[in-house]
């Protein structure tokens, strides 16, 4: 499984949720270390520049986006939001967040760890609350439970992303129509 952070939800609060891969098979953790932490909030462009993080942040950051998940999935399919996942999520969006600054070369967001989690704890807020829930799906592939927002024509699109999933799954299932496809002919 590769390292790298992937981006392709349409949304920061769900690109946050997804860095826990697979949640129903292997379930990979993409935060390891408080580095890959702050890699997560500088790749995301939720940030320029970060404060080093500790061991205490990732478990904050782990908390809160399980929190995030678990109401991402109770809003996806119509429930009743958790209440400790609320709590979580609230507690974190009270914190300060990251604060931009007007500088001479543009836009410059620094942020302690703390602030970056509050920023993307008040983006989940934003975003369960707002107009997008209706659009919000999980990825075609049993495997992957990334949940994107889905701005297709007629809502049709299927995978988290092409390059994640899409080409992995459409490339199983032709290896699969050809195997049937030859086993047929050989008889």
């Amino acid at each position: 499984m590769n390292l790298n952070h992937v981006f392709v939800c349409g949304h920061p609060a769900l690109d946050f949720a997804a860095t826990l891969r697979a949640r129903r098979s292997t379930r990979f953790e993409m935060f390891v270390t408080p580095e890959r932490l702050n890699a997560w909030y500088l790749e995301s462009g939720l940030v320029d520049t970060i404060t080093p993080g500790e061991e205490d942040d990732v478990r904050e950051a782990i908390a809160v986006r399980e929190a995030i998940y678990q109401l991402v999935t109770d809003r996806r399919l119509g429930e009743e939001f958790d209440r400790q996942a609320l709590a979580v999520v609230n507690g974190a969006a009270r914190k300060t967040p990251a604060t931009p600054q007007l500088t001479l070369t543009g836009r410059h967001t620094e942020a302690t760890p703390e602030q970056a989690l509050a920023t993307v704890a008040r983006q989940a807020v934003e975003l369960l609350s707002g107009p997008d829930v209706p659009l919000m799906k999980e990825c075609g592939n049993p495997e992957c439970t990334r949940v994107y927002i889905d701005r297709s024509r007629g809502m049709r699109r299927q995978w988290c992303g092409m390059e994640s999933c899409g080409n992995k799954y459409k490339a199983a299932a032709y290896r699969a129509r050809k195997k049937t496809a030859s086993a047929v002919t050989a008889r």
